[in-house]
């Protein structure tokens, strides 16, 4: 039997059947066939076990945020686990439009919005009130850099703003992996990483928002171990090789293979100390 057959069984399953309905109600039927359809249209989730698919796909119905890949409020993302012999695993990881429905959720805000920032839109920003100023025309379709603003229904207002270089440093620095949703649609997760900084520092957080940031989080942060084996392996690589010339030949050449980048500590500008989030 195949994975498919197996992820298909399962979820005609009336135990399967039931948590779907207990999260979803009458949308649990149609998410479930979004899960098919995704599983089977996706070569390299149908590598993972579809049980474990099941199970990350259930984090996303109990957030009623679908799954679809083009809607961009959450994905299903495989990635290697060295845990499991190398192995793929699922992970949900909440797109920019999943944090967007959340927060609107809460009924606290007022405005909240996320966006690119295009060459000649930046005009400056006040150092004494942290206040950016966004107003200027776009001179290009240059993207410069990302920002992400708050209003809540209280009155409370704050912007964020990153340079492109920023976001780089930080996707480099503490994405799991370069492939999945930060390939493909990388502006948005890029968004979804400012709302994700605004909202963890300065939003009011419901259970259901801190439950959905923390298994965001868990999702996409690199373990110590990781860090510890990462780090091991670019020593190892800066052995400087003196092998003879004519023994050269029969040298081996064994070089590890790094399978999940490093979590490291970003330290912010002055003023804006980063969180240690998922991206």
């Amino acid at each position: 039997m195949s994975n498919l057959q197996i992820l298909q069984k399962s979820l005609s399953s009336e135990g399967i059947r039931t948590q779907f309905r207990n999260a979803l109600a009458e949308g649990a039927q149609s998410f479930a066939a979004s899960l098919a359809e995704l599983y089977a249209n996706d070569g390299s989730l149908r590598e993972c076990d579809p049980n474990l698919v099941i199970l990350e796909a259930m984090k996303a119905a109990s957030l009623q945020l679908p799954i679809s890949k083009g809607l961009g409020f959450a994905y299903l993302v495989p990635y290697r686990d060295k845990n499991r012999n190398g192995a793929k695993v699922p992970q949900l990881q909440i797109g920019y439009k999943g944090y967007l429905q959340l927060a609107q959720r809460t009924g606290r805000y007022r405005i909240i919005n996320a966006d690119v920032v295009y060459e000649g839109e930046l005009r400056g920003r006040n150092k004494l009130t942290g206040e950016i100023d966004l107003s200027g025309e776009a001179t290009s379709d240059k993207v410069i850099g990302y920002f992400a603003h708050i209003e809540t229904i209280d009155g409370f207002t704050k912007t964020l703003y990153w340079t492109t270089e920023k976001m780089t440093e930080h996707k480099e620095r503490y994405a799991k992996s370069a492939s999945g949703p930060w390939k493909t649609h990388y502006h948005e997760m890029a968004q979804k990483t400012m709302l994700r900084q605004i909202l963890t520092k300065y939003g009011t957080l419901t259970t259901e928002m801190m439950k959905a940031l923390e298994s965001d989080a868990a999702a996409d942060e690199r373990t110590e171990q990781e860090k510890a084996e990462d780090k091991a392996t670019s020593a190892a690589r800066k052995v400087i090789d003196v092998t003879p010339p004519k023994a050269a030949e029969n040298k081996t050449n064994t070089t590890a293979e790094q399978q999940n980048p490093v979590k490291e500590t970003v330290r912010e500008p002055a003023g804006e100390p980063e969180i240690n989030p998922g991206f």
